[in-house]
């Protein structure tokens, strides 16, 4: 899910700068609403993204299965307490709310990056910030784009290859033993194979990006960000 993919979407036709200003926008908009009431106007938000984006929630969500533990477990620990009644419900909405957001940002991200080409996210950071360090940002945000969904499938083939061999047996601390190592294992050799492709494929620091045009599409995508944006500070 984490990978860009080809269609003919109202979002996929939107500029990459026009993308990354709603996206951007709409994180303005859950820090400033954090209210139950806030949120839910902005989850209906964050749906019609998807839908327009042609987004599948569930699977987006799986996605981010090994963070999402974290986000639960959040609120259970601030509700928790060492005596009677052993969970306060009031403490734990605040960070609820919180982790709440968090998934709202996923899901938006998670739309952009199926709906961008990693070229066309290069090319909109480097207008949006002119020089050097817009050209390193480019291509880091490109190399995390393409480099990130090969050490997942990495990841799932190490535990399908545990599973067949009856890894499930061994303990828990074992298990997150081999996975590390032979994860970590993984990394250094997909990042030494990456060097050398760069350098086989003469990578250049200033390479023809693809150009921006932005279009009559782009104006009412402009106007909910901006709408957004008035929103958060009002």
């Amino acid at each position: 899910m984490i990978t860009y993919v080809a269609g003919d979407t109202p979002i996929h036709r939107l500029d990459p700068r026009t993308k990354l200003f709603v996206q951007a926008a709409v994180a303005v908009a859950a820090f400033a609403h954090t209210s139950p009431r806030g949120l839910l106007l902005l989850s209906a938000f964050v749906l019609g993204v998807c839908w327009l984006a042609a987004t599948p929630l569930l699977a987006s969500l799986r996605s981010y299965r090994a963070f999402l533990p974290f986000l639960v477990a959040g609120p259970l620990v601030e509700g928790a307490t060492l005596g009677t009644p052993w969970f306060v419900p009031a403490d734990a909405v605040t960070p609820a709310l919180a982790s709440y957001r968090v998934v709202l940002l996923l899901l938006v991200s998670t739309a952009y990056i199926r709906t961008t080409r990693v070229r066309e996210s290069r090319a909109a950071i480097q207008w949006l910030l002119p020089g050097r360090a817009g050209v390193v940002l480019g291509a880091g945000v490109g190399f995390v784009l393409r480099f990130l969904p090969l050490l997942r499938d990495d990841l799932s083939t190490i535990r399908q290859a545990m599973d067949a061999r009856l890894g499930s047996e061994r303990s828990l601390r074992e298990r997150i033993r081999l996975i590390g190592v032979t994860g970590l294992r993984r990394v250094f050799h997909r990042a030494d194979r990456f060097a050398l492709a760069l350098q086989a494929r003469c990578f250049a620091w200033n390479p023809t990006l693809p150009p921006l045009n932005a279009t009559w599409r782009d104006g009412p995508a402009m106007l909910a960000g901006v709408g957004l944006v008035v929103w958060a500070v009002l």
